[in-house]
């Protein structure tokens, strides 16, 4: 495994209907978001990950943790959860959870102040989420 400063990481933003995908180096400390993948009640197309696993060939995964504000869990935090021991189960790749508390609000916020659509539930936020995922991670 290389140093973890030249790692690459790729990041996820689980949900039921999409997950957004990000990749960065830690070298730098930033993400670009590559992503974004439709799922069915959180099922998501396998063989579109495996892709881009193939093609990025990343050291770590990191998968988003939307955390309740108190710290406590949820429901989508039990599924993001199984959702990072499956990619680790099918994929052998080392894979951490990350607080995400607000990344998607924050990706609606920067999508809106660019003049982008306000459509989320058509345009996807979780792509751009991932990114903050993945910076929120390599400030840790």
């Amino acid at each position: 495994m290389p140093e973890p400063a030249s790692r690459r990481v790729m990041a996820f933003d689980f949900g039921t209907r999409r997950i957004g995908v990000a990749v960065g180096q830690e070298l730098l400390g930033t993400g670009q978001p590559v992503a974004l993948i439709p799922a069915r009640d959180g099922i998501p197309d396998w063989q579109q990950i495996e892709s881009l696993l193939d093609e990025w060939r990343p050291d770590l995964v990191v998968v988003g943790l939307p955390l309740n504000m108190d710290d406590t869990e949820n429901d989508m935090c039990a599924r993001a959860r199984k959702f990072g021991k499956r990619l680790h189960g099918r994929y052998h790749v080392p894979v951490e959870m990350v607080d995400e508390r607000l990344t998607s609000f924050e990706a609606k916020g920067e999508v809106m102040a660019a003049g982008g659509s306000r459509d989320f539930g058509r345009h996807g936020v979780d792509d751009r989420a991932a990114v903050l995922i993945l910076e929120t991670f390599f400030t840790q």
